[in-house]
């Protein structure tokens, strides 16, 4: 482990604040890098992390506050300046240009530097060549498009390690890799910390944190919690410091009694697609919330979207309200009665630029049409009919939805997926963006649903959202459900404690 005495960081964050709107993002945070060091930040989604790493990286300016590098004061205005300045930053998201070459991809930075008029191909294959081979078997010469999506992370973090940094930023390294590939990382990562480099670890894997970093420091709702040596704390006590947090009254009661006493919905049995989600069982009472938590690439989202039909699965069987069913696509799922709103609403959930009575009709025309033809007048009922019920504020059923709040987009998703009766509502991160007022309404109208005796699926990265909505929560990680939490169990410790792997959870994880 790193001994932090008498060491000059060479990375400093000072009173860093930073505010998107009215939302503080950063609140006066404070975080050094030592040299040669594996310094983990760990937090909740929404913690603040990702913001920090992109001020370090010049992508986001600071409100206020400085950064310093090895002792210099710095303003990193852009990526190019933190490249000048010997930061490299892999991205949780990936970003290379699919349509050209790996060896294009990972050597970017030295073509866009070049002088001259031509590329010397075969030297740049085989530099791109000497990084990849260090981490897999990949072609340099063919293209990205054609990668799984673990090698492209892999080509994301070859492209970091040809710039020759001194501070090197990973932020969820490991989401997207088999355990082989996590392990050869790994090695790279000390093999680098051999040679001076440091190396910021953002993770939610308590396993990986204790096992691979000397520090770690925790973030919570935009606030820097404390820093702590790794050989002198434990992953309980980090994840106590993560959580910090109690459930007021934004939740509504939750079911009386016992789920399991009553109908079954949806019978879910090896529900799978190989890869991002696997051997999945679970079943749905009819008047509970079901809840499904993880770390982001548990594979939760393409879980659920496997089951209704927007996502190929390879295997599973589907028992909705008695009856084996085959959903092959989303409007074998929309047939049957079981609708997904997605966790993006305004790309893939709303028609921003179309009116609100338009986007209420969309899933299913034919319920507002007489030959063929948009009868204006029931497309008008349907409408005012559910977001009346949903208490919808809006000037007029005819505006644009882009012109509405957060909160109020949210109510005409769900009055969308509502206009065709459904049967079970499948809702991913159901109140992402929306201020807290909203998020009360829309936390009562789902339990409204609920007892009404919809089925409902919420998917949420806000653990006092998915402890406070839920009657039963599965928690996933790395594609495959590790337990089933009920009643007094759904806590954020044992959440947690199961999403990152920290102990093994003592119920039988097989059984959901």
């Amino acid at each position: 482990m790193v001994d932090i005495s008498n060491r000059t960081p060479v990375l400093e964050i000072k009173n860093v604040t930073k505010t998107f709107g009215s939302t503080a993002a950063l609140n006066n945070i404070c975080f050094e890098l030592l040299p040669g060091e594996i310094h983990a930040v760990a937090g909740e989604n929404g913690a603040g992390k990702s913001t920090l790493m992109k001020i370090i990286d010049g992508i986001h300016q600071p409100d206020s506050g400085d950064i310093y590098i090895n002792g210099q004061k710095v303003v990193v205005s852009n990526p190019l300046m933190a490249q000048k300045l010997g930061i490299g930053f892999v991205h949780q998201e990936i970003a290379l240009c699919t349509d050209v070459s790996v060896a294009e991809n990972i050597m970017m930075a030295k073509i866009n530097h070049s002088t001259g008029w031509f590329v010397d191909y075969k030297a740049l294959y085989r530099e791109a060549y000497d990084v990849i081979s260090q981490l897999a078997d990949i072609d340099p010469k063919q293209k990205v498009l054609n990668l799984t999506i673990s090698n492209q992370q892999l080509v994301e973090i070859a492209k970091a390690l040809v710039l020759d940094c001194k501070i090197l930023i990973l932020d969820e390294p490991t989401a997207a890799l088999t355990d082989q590939e996590t392990e050869i990382l790994f090695s790279i990562m000390q093999s680098l910390k051999a040679q001076g480099i440091s190396i910021i670890y953002i993770s939610h894997r308590m396993a990986e944190i204790f096992e691979q970093c000397d520090r770690v420091s925790v973030f919570r709702d935009g606030y820097y919690i404390h820093t702590k040596q790794i050989d002198k704390t434990t992953p309980q006590a980090i994840i106590q410091s993560l959580v910090g947090r109690e459930i007021d009254n934004l939740y509504p009661l939750k079911f009386a009694g016992t789920v399991e006493s009553g109908p079954v919905i949806l019978d879910v049995e090896s529900l799978s697609d190989g890869r991002r989600f696997n051997d999945i069982n679970f079943k749905v009472y009819q008047g509970e919330i079901f809840g499904v938590a993880g770390l982001i690439g548990a594979g939760r989202s393409e879980m659920v979207q496997g089951l209704c039909g927007l996502r190929k699965k390879h295997t599973g069987i589907l028992t909705f309200n008695g009856q084996v069913v085959k959903i092959t696509g989303y409007r074998d799922s929309i047939e049957q009665g079981i609708v997904y709103l997605s966790e993006d609403r305004k790309e893939e959930g709303l028609f921003l630029e179309l009116s609100i009575l338009s986007n209420v009709s969309a899933l299913k025309l034919e319920q507002i049409s007489d030959h063929g033809l948009i009868n204006k007048d029931k497309e008008f009922e349907q409408a005012q009919t559910l977001t009346s019920k949903l208490n919808l504020k809006s000037g007029s059923l005819y505006h644009k939805v882009s012109s509405l709040s957060g909160g109020n987009q949210q109510k005409v998703a769900l009055a969308k997926i509502l206009s065709v009766n459904p049967k079970l509502i499948i809702l991913d991160e159901p109140t992402r963006g929306i201020d807290v007022g909203a998020k009360t309404e829309i936390h009562q109208l789902i339990r409204d649903l609920a007892n009404a005796g919809i089925g409902i699926i919420v998917i949420s990265s806000e653990l006092p959202e998915i402890i406070g909505l839920s009657d039963r929560v599965m928690v996933m990680r790395e594609s495959h459900q590790m337990g089933l939490l009920v009643g007094e169990q759904i806590t954020e410790h044992n959440i947690m404690h199961l999403a990152s792997g920290a102990e093994k959870w003592p119920l039988d994880a097989a059984q959901a």
